[in-house]
């Protein structure tokens, strides 16, 4: 699927009904989601969970790499955005609630390991001891070959609250790796891929 009008619509008013969850003013632009989705095996079945699915745009990239035989658990706070997702693309495995849960969400579940954790989280939005508690989960919960990534917005990259995150990051996870810019991203944004957590956090 392609970011739709509907879908622009759905995403703008979240972002007005909660700001104070939903980070961005648009979509992830295709070439954004695709850089995300690059963590997801594709030539066997998995397990991915997706960290603030908003309207889908990453979830249809992380579908397209998926095997069959795989599971796709998708969060989602704003319950008007994950009833919409539930509708549009049946086969995630839609949770309404907060990332800093994901332990105990995913436990209930039956998931043990993952494959790979894609995240659409808006980290500035989160504090401080709820991100140490997300990437605490994460990394508890990453197969050893697996990665985790997340994503960042070029102009906001020397404001606090993004640099909390890459010294968070770091502390977490051994491998840190940065992309180039995606400038047709709305605004402009690189990636983090992050790989072999330090489990000793």
């Amino acid at each position: 699927m392609t970011t739709t009008t509907s879908d622009l619509r759905t995403f703008l008013s979240a972002a007005a009904r909660n700001p104070a969850v939903v980070g961005a003013i648009a979509p992830s632009a295709a070439k954004l989601c695709r850089r995300l989705a690059q963590i997801v095996p594709s030539t066997r079945p998995s397990t991915v969970v997706e960290l603030g699915a908003g309207t889908g745009a990453v979830s249809d990239a992380i579908s397209r790499r998926l095997q069959p035989g795989s599971r796709h658990v998708a969060l989602e706070i704003d319950r008007r955005l994950a009833e919409r997702l539930r509708h549009s693309r049946p086969h995630l495995e839609v949770v309404t609630a907060d990332a800093s849960d994901l332990g105990t969400i995913l436990e209930a579940r039956g998931v043990e390991r993952v494959d790979a954790v894609v995240s659409g989280l808006p980290w500035s939005l989160i504090p401080p001891a709820r991100q140490g508690r997300i990437l605490t989960d994460v990394g508890r919960l990453l197969a050893p070959d697996a990665a985790f990534t997340t994503f960042a917005y070029l102009h906001a990259l020397q404001l606090s609250g993004a640099r909390r995150l890459r010294r968070l990051l770091h502390e977490s996870f051994d491998e840190v790796i940065t992309s180039r810019c995606v400038w047709r991203n709305v605004p402009p944004a690189l990636t983090y891929v992050c790989r072999r957590p330090r489990r000793t956090r």
